[in-house]
């Protein structure tokens, strides 16, 4: 885990699952397997398989040593609803988050229709937390705006968006059920612009409709100089946080104990 992430809206990263595989025009040019490409063959470190798809079961507890509150990223580095992760898997991860409740917790996918199935059968308990929220990736309309309907489907206590990379202009679309929307442009080389348009129109919808809207980036090949105003300022808007008890360092090593049996 990371306690010092570079991502705009997050503060850690969790990475109980490494290594994914494309789905959608939003994979082409995927950071996470840019980074872990690179040490593919270097032995002993995190990513000696490459992008490879692996379970990191020795991951699992780490939001339960963390005594200080974060918003945690959940499987940056992957997806926790890959075909290649086991239900009993993923229902792991589950119980971690829900018994570490001090932290808050962002799980991103572009497999919605797996991630809806469990939401609405097995992992029930973790939707109804309002400290987990639940998201999907929207790039454009054919692929993006049916992960939408497949969320809201779901009925999470809190439903998001992360528009990144934005592709085309996504339209006056439904946000009903929606409680955060992160909009961002592509990154690194070959990116594909993002119009200011595009932005704006996503910006405008969330305050008619009174969404938090978060704009992460305009993105491009450096994308430090690009920045991250749109129209003079910068828009960091996040649904409410819940505030739940940190429990001593006792219970914490209770908890990793009990964990380590499930």
């Amino acid at each position: 885990m990371s306690d010092n992430s570079k991502i705009e809206w997050t503060d850690a990263t969790w990475n109980p699952v490494r290594g994914c595989s494309k789905v959608s025009p939003g994979c082409l040019h995927c950071y996470a397997e840019t980074f872990a490409e690179r040490f593919r063959g270097v032995p002993g470190h995190p990513f000696e398989f490459g992008f490879d798809l692996r379970l990191v079961p020795e991951k699992l507890g780490d939001p339960i040593r963390w005594s200080k509150p974060k918003k945690i990223f959940v499987n940056s580095m992957s997806d926790l609803f890959h075909e290649g992760v086991p239900d009993e898997y993923i229902e792991k991860v589950c119980r971690v988050m829900l018994a570490a409740n001090w932290h808050t917790y962002q799980v991103l996918t572009k497999r919605a229709d797996r991630m809806a199935a469990l939401l609405q059968g097995k992992l029930r308990h973790a939707a109804e937390a309002a400290h987990i929220w639940w998201g999907v990736s929207v790039e454009n309309r054919a692929h993006g705006l049916p992960r939408i309907a497949k969320l809201r489907g779901a009925k999470p206590a809190v439903a998001f968006l992360s528009i990144e990379p934005l592709l085309e202009d996504l339209g006056n679309f439904d946000l009903d059920g929606i409680k955060w929307v992160i909009v961002g442009g592509e990154s690194g080389p070959g990116s594909r612009p993002m119009q200011a348009a595009w932005a704006r129109g996503i910006r405008d919808l969330c305050q008619d409709r009174g969404v938090p809207f978060f704009f992460k980036q305009w993105g491009g090949v450096r994308k430090k100089i690009t920045g991250r105003r749109l129209d003079g300022r910068t828009h960091d808007e996040f649904p409410d946080i819940v505030s739940n008890p940190i429990p001593s360092g006792s219970s914490r090593d209770g908890l990793l104990e009990g964990m380590a049996h499930v």
